[in-house]
């Protein structure tokens, strides 16, 4: 399978279900449109990465023995539609997570699967969104201080990792785990058998 990210914890996930990858991110263009939802972008984004990602594997004569690509893309969002991102600096990440403290939040997970031919041609595809609600406890300063201090939020969107010491944060989520860790796995299954019938 050819896998359009470079998300270790993708990766972790989809060689569990016994997949061999080629690892082949996409550089695109992630900023929203006008007017798009985050459930929209999301969906835009896995779909343009996966496309990014077929071209390059098409310029460098990938072979790939599973005919299989897949891409995806995680989105943090608010009940106001607001897009939290990668935080900037430990003030921005400090920022995020006062806003998200106490409340609920989303997490959308754009997932797009591509069948390929032997000449790498799309022959059939399937997007899909999972979105999980994730509610944290209300949080002091001095909570976020020491998560903060532990340097992981820097590389996540919405400056949290449940997978992670971020675990210590969440409440509870209603929803797919694995879509908030970054790839929702049983749906993707399901759509990938979809494809190869």
């Amino acid at each position: 399978m050819i896998l359009a990210s470079q998300s270790p914890r993708r990766r972790q996930l989809l060689e569990e279900l016994g997949y061999t990858l080629a690892i082949l991110p996409a550089d695109i263009d992630e900023a929203p449109q006008p007017s798009e939802t985050p459930v929209e972008l999301v969906c835009r984004l896995a779909e343009q990465k996966a496309e990014a990602s077929r071209l390059l594997a098409t310029e460098r004569g990938l072979v790939d023995a599973d005919g299989l690509l897949v891409a995806a893309d995680t989105i943090v969002w608010d009940d106001e539609g607001r897009v939290l991102g990668k935080p900037a600096d430990e003030e921005d990440a400090r920022r995020m997570l006062r806003a998200l403290a106490g409340r609920i939040h989303h997490v959308s997970t754009g997932c797009c699967a591509v069948a390929l031919d032997d000449g790498l041609a799309a022959k059939k595809r399937a997007s899909f969104v999972e979105t999980t609600d994730v509610e944290f406890w209300p949080l002091n300063d001095a909570q976020i201080d020491v998560y903060i201090a532990s340097g992981e939020p820097m590389d996540k969107a919405g400056a949290y990792g449940i997978q992670g010491k971020g675990r210590v944060l969440v409440r509870g989520i209603r929803g797919d785990y694995f879509s908030v860790v970054g790839l929702p796995v049983s749906r993707l299954a399901r759509e990938i058998e979809a494809l190869l019938a």
